[in-house]
């Protein structure tokens, strides 16, 4: 069993779930994260691992020495954000990669987990598109994990052995809450304004993963043979995780009583569509099951939400929309212009 891990982003959205499910699961976890998002806290934190709070841009040698495993999550997370600075996303979630994967192998490190995306598809007019299917992405972020993808199959040899999950868009109760995902979204708005609002027609297919299934899939990946997962790509998911837009949004407002439905259909409207083949991962791993469904996941977010009295001011804090948080902490001078700390406090906070 692979024990010592280095987990990236273990302050995120993802990886606050991952930590303690790792911990839980007998590794031997270090965290390593800037903590952009370490206070953006909704619900508890699970156990925490050590950790090393650091800019993974100022990444050393030392840093990746002793461990069996890398789990990378860390990037900055959605489009939007790309599109303020496409710099930052370059730096970040390219090239600090690279050179994270380059020191792991160096160091002697054998397994590297990147934590790709179905995104990398773009806007496809395929029926469902596979690991094979032409990559075609729309944005810095997408991009990102494209070159990211291309510069790590470089680097595999017989002694560093990535592997690529490309997760569909994620949804889930996590300690570092976002609300700038779809379902999320959904369940957030159905909660504090008892309505959710589809802005297209509500026809295109999104890919939905719940967090823990996200984790479970990347622990599974972890234990599974090299020969197996060796320099290999995987859609993360399943296909009945397949789902339209407006079928999301029925399954939120059923979730919460007193819901109202609006379907707008404006053609300006978010009109990205792609189903995701998941068969790979299927025939890789027969026995992994994935534990949720929109359904499921709707539960317990509305459990969740009402537990805490999710407000509407709750609901639209910054802290929970990745791209409002970073322009908040821009904006006091907390990060400078190239979104790195400006304090040594805040950087051993």
């Amino acid at each position: 069993m692979t024990k010592s891990i280095l987990l990236t982003g273990h302050s995120g959205y993802i990886g606050s779930v991952a930590a303690p499910m790792l911990i839980e699961a007998g590794y031997d976890v270090t965290g390593f994260d800037t903590g952009y998002f370490a206070d953006c806290t909704l619900v508890p934190d699970g156990a925490r691992p050590r950790e090393i709070r650091k800019d993974i841009r100022n990444l050393e040698p030392a840093d990746v020495q002793g461990f069996d495993a890398v789990i990378h999550l860390a990037a900055l997370s959605n489009d939007p954000i790309g599109n303020l600075d496409g710099r930052w996303t370059e730096e970040i979630n390219y090239r600090s990669t690279v050179r994270l994967a380059e020191l792991a192998k160096e160091a002697g490190v054998r397994r590297f987990l990147f934590s790709s995306s179905c995104i990398m598809y773009g806007a496809s007019e395929a029926a469902v598109v596979n690991e094979d299917s032409p990559l075609d992405p729309k944005t810095e972020y997408a991009r990102s994990k494209v070159t990211g993808e291309a510069a790590l199959r470089e680097l595999a040899d017989d002694g560093f052995s990535p592997t690529y999950l490309r997760n569909g868009t994620v949804y889930g109760v996590s300690p570092h809450m976002r609300f700038d995902t779809v379902f999320n979204d959904f369940l957030g708005s159905a909660v504090t304004k008892k309505r959710i609002t589809v802005y297209s027609d509500g026809k295109p297919w999104r890919p939905v993963v719940h967090v823990q299934d996200v984790v479970r899939a990347f622990m599974t990946v972890l234990e599974a043979p090299l020969d197996v997962v060796h320099n290999e790509a995987f859609n993360n998911g399943a296909e009945e995780l397949n789902h339209q837009i407006r079928e999301l949004a029925e399954i939120a407002a059923d979730t919460v009583p007193g819901c109202e439905l609006e379907v707008l259909g404006k053609a300006s409207a978010d009109q990205r569509t792609y189903k995701a083949d998941f068969g790979k991962f299927g025939r890789a791993f027969p026995d992994f099951e994935f534990k949720w469904n929109p359904r499921t996941g709707a539960k317990e977010l509305y459990d969740a939400f009402t537990s805490i009295g999710l407000t509407h001011d709750l609901f639209t804090d910054p802290r929970f929309t990745r791209l409002a948080w970073l322009k908040k902490l821009l904006a006091s001078g907390e990060l400078d212009g190239s979104l790195r700390w400006t304090s040594d406090e805040q950087v051993a906070a």
